[in-house]
């Protein structure tokens, strides 16, 4: 999904929602981790990460795209518990970066505003990406009641 050129704080603003909806996710598992590298560039590369706490609390997907930083990465980890887990926006210059991501990547004016997702347990995943998606899919007993 592109953003409408008009909208200056669309990204922090899914930054800041993705960001909410993975606060629930500590102590989920990450139930699979899918790695695509079929594009030609890394920024064409996608990170699809599936979290699954049982079937009283919802699925989640987090799908990364425009990757400029993963690592370290080894998706044959999966499953493994989440001790915690953050993503957080990072603005384009001059706005500053969180003490914590500088030095991350190089900083030119061409970088685009990034997610950066975070997650600890017995196997870490840290990625940067310039697109962000967060998917919930219903609990059982909310699709219960679906017409």
């Amino acid at each position: 999904m592109t953003d409408r050129p008009g909208a200056s704080d669309a990204f922090k603003n899914r930054c800041a929602n993705a960001a909410r909806a993975l606060e629930s996710c500590t102590g989920y598992s990450v139930d699979r981790i899918v790695w695509d590298e079929s594009g030609a560039d890394r920024k064409d590369k996608t990170l699809d990460v599936f979290l699954r706490e049982g079937p009283h609390r919802p699925d989640v997907l987090i799908s990364l795209s425009g990757l400029h930083s993963v690592r370290p990465l080894d998706p044959e980890v999966a499953p493994v518990f989440v001790d915690g887990i953050s993503l957080i926006h990072l603005p384009q210059l001059p706005s500053p970066w969180p003490a914590e991501a500088v030095g991350r990547l190089d900083r030119s004016d061409q970088l685009p505003e990034l997610a950066w997702l975070r997650i600890t347990g017995p196997a870490r995943i840290d990625a940067v990406a310039s697109i962000v998606t967060v998917y919930q899919a219903p609990s059982d007993d909310a699709a219960s009641v679906l017409p």
